[in-house]
């Protein structure tokens, strides 16, 4: 049976070093004509749900989201340089990709708040983008509900790949709002403590398994098989 494993981006695979805010920041520029007074409240939500946010925050209209996305992808676009020299991979990640990428019984790609073109600005950025189905993923852009990011993953990976909706799947993320995703999606969540969240606040959260970080592959491998039998 295939099996879909859907990785988170920020604070699991990658640190960005706050390269993502002065993304928020910039795209709510060129959309209110005004500088942010608040940061964007991010940790696991979607794009669509931080630029509302941010708007609501600040006592402004919300706009609509075609023109808030046009916003956030020319923000991201020029941002790939600073992500490169700032940021940078987290420990573990290329080997547990490349692992994954080499097994052809699993659709590995990713599940991220963030729009599907800064997604690839990120994952760009340090070469992690040819390790994984990019065009199969779950984005910021598909919904404010981060569990229908997971539906509509599956939704790709069966029209691209046939795999069946039902196929065992397990998100790999770094915040309780990917385990709640995972869990109301029907799904497993494999949740890493690289980013605020501690391994216990991850464990009550009810994630399936939690480790510190990504650096032991075989390890990791093992608790996949386990959580997808």
């Amino acid at each position: 049976m295939q099996r879909i494993v859907l990785w988170d981006v920020d604070h699991t695979l990658v640190e960005n070093s706050g390269v993502s805010k002065e993304i928020y920041a910039s795209a709510f520029k060129a959309l209110a004509g005004r500088e942010a007074e608040l940061p964007a409240p991010t940790e696991g939500r979607t794009d669509r749900a931080i630029m509302r946010e941010m708007f609501i925050r600040h006592g402004l209209p919300v706009p609509d989201w075609e023109r808030a996305q046009q916003a956030l992808e020319e923000a991201g676009r020029c941002r790939e340089a600073d992500l490169r020299r700032r940021g940078h991979v987290l420990p573990g990640v290329q080997d547990a990709l490349k692992a994954l990428a080499a097994d052809p019984a699993i659709c590995s790609s990713v599940l991220t708040g963030n729009i599907s073109a800064n997604a690839h600005v990120k994952l760009r950025a340090f070469g992690l983008d040819g390790l994984l189905d990019m065009a199969v993923g779950g984005y910021g852009e598909d919904s404010d509900d981060r569990a229908r990011l997971v539906d509509a993953a599956r939704a790709r990976i069966h029209a691209a790949h046939g795999i069946p909706l039902v196929s065992p799947t397990v998100l790999i993320g770094d915040t309780p709002r990917d385990v709640r995703a995972a869990h109301d999606a029907q799904a497993h969540c494999i949740a890493v403590a690289s980013g605020i969240h501690s391994v216990a606040e991850l464990r009550a959260a009810g994630a399936d398994a939690v480790v510190p970080d990504l650096t032991d592959t075989e390890g990791l491998l093992t608790l996949l098989r386990e959580v997808l039998t």
